[in-house]
């Protein structure tokens, strides 16, 4: 058995200090209140559970109606959702965890019954996506977009400042901006998703343009060491691709950088998928950055192990693992064997597959 205690060296990221090395990744589980999109009871208890990770990152949360791409996601733009997730970072906090909320606006990757007034989704570009997304009646396909003007551009950047201050509102220990997986910053970045020839589109520089707008906003509207950033560079998720990802992702991380943000979270490879799809150096990435690096995806614990130890990540953020395995921490700690998820039960309906997986110790007990 290899030692894990690389994995349990308090980490500080930021203003944010980490007890162990382990990050929660954020989980779409479908689960808010319907009607109101507002966390509640069931939600408390899940992320209570898992709060021994040394920082949760939340299930994406979009910051306006506009940005909502699933049904029953949580958001963080009215009161009422605002006064759920207080208990969420309540119960995380006495139980001696940290928590972040991941503010996402999912752009193209929507459908018009979940759009204000049943408008068209919206995006970089009318070019729709390759995707489906989860609505009441199940999974459908995408609605066709309509291009963003632009002026309504800084309408959505002050959306994310707004949602971070709600977030603090709210209890959280910071913000992770969601830049990856083909949503709404992702598709401006990659020149897949991205046609534009203003000042949002064509060079590199102009296509990272309303990311870093982004992430300069939120941080203003709080503090550059409570904001961090997800980052997808090579993943297929949702029909994103870009031609020359290398030099536009050392671009964004340098001048995400230069904010110095609390972290960059990044996925390595596709999205729940091979981590070598695509050619990518992740360590040119981090350099340019310079701060905290989570790493993500597909990470064993011997995967993790090594990472942390050679120094080639500072944490590892694990996604599926902690839906089955609320005690995840202590059994990478012991390198127990992990509980199986139930895939069918990960998009909405109750407890099952959600609160009910059993720990250690429950397992032992029964």
């Amino acid at each position: 058995m290899s030692d894990a205690s690389p994995l349990f060296r308090p980490l500080q990221a930021g203003e944010i200090t980490l007890a162990n090395r382990i990050v929660m990744a954020p989980l779409t589980r479908n689960r808010a209140a319907p009607g109101t999109d507002a966390p509640r009871d069931i939600n408390v208890e899940y992320y209570r559970q898992r709060a021994s990770a040394g920082l949760i990152v939340s299930e994406g949360s979009q910051i306006s109606r506009q940005g909502q791409g699933y049904v029953w996601t949580p958001g963080i733009y009215t009161d009422a959702q605002v006064a759920g997730w207080r208990k969420v970072t309540d119960a995380v906090h006495a139980a001696g965890g940290r928590i972040v909320i991941q503010l996402w606006h999912v752009g193209r990757v929507s459908h018009v019954s979940l759009q204000p007034d049943g408008a068209a989704p919206v995006a970089p570009s009318a070019i729709p996506a390759r995707t489906r997304t989860y609505i009441e009646s199940g999974f459908a396909e995408v609605s066709p977009p309509r291009e963003l003007a632009i002026e309504e551009i800084p309408g959505i950047v002050r959306d994310f400042a707004r949602a971070a201050e709600r977030a603090r509102e709210a209890g959280f220990d910071g913000v992770e901006i969601h830049g990856a997986n083909g949503y709404l910053l992702d598709q401006f970045m990659k020149d897949g998703a991205n046609r534009r020839t203003d000042a949002y589109g064509g060079s590199i520089e102009n296509r990272a343009r309303f990311t870093l707008e982004v992430a300069e906003a939120v941080a203003k509207a709080w503090s550059p060491g409570r904001v961090g950033i997800r980052l997808s560079p090579v993943t297929p998720a949702n029909g994103i691709a870009d031609s020359n990802p290398q030099p536009l992702f050392e671009h964004v991380a340098r001048k995400l950088g230069e904010m110095k943000l609390a972290f960059v979270h990044v996925i390595e490879g596709a999205t729940g998928g091979p981590r070598d799809n695509l050619p990518f150096d992740y360590a040119a990435l981090r350099e340019a950055f310079g701060g905290v690096y989570i790493a993500n995806n597909g990470y064993t614990r011997e995967l993790a192990i090594e990472a942390v130890r050679s120094g080639r990540a500072d944490a590892i953020a694990f996604g599926k693992a902690f839906i089955s395995n609320p005690d995840l921490v202590e059994r990478l700690r012991i390198g127990a064997p992990l509980n199986a998820w139930d895939q069918t039960t990960f998009y909405g309906g109750d407890e099952r597959g959600y609160t009910d997986y059993p720990t250690l110790a429950a397992a032992k007990a029964a």
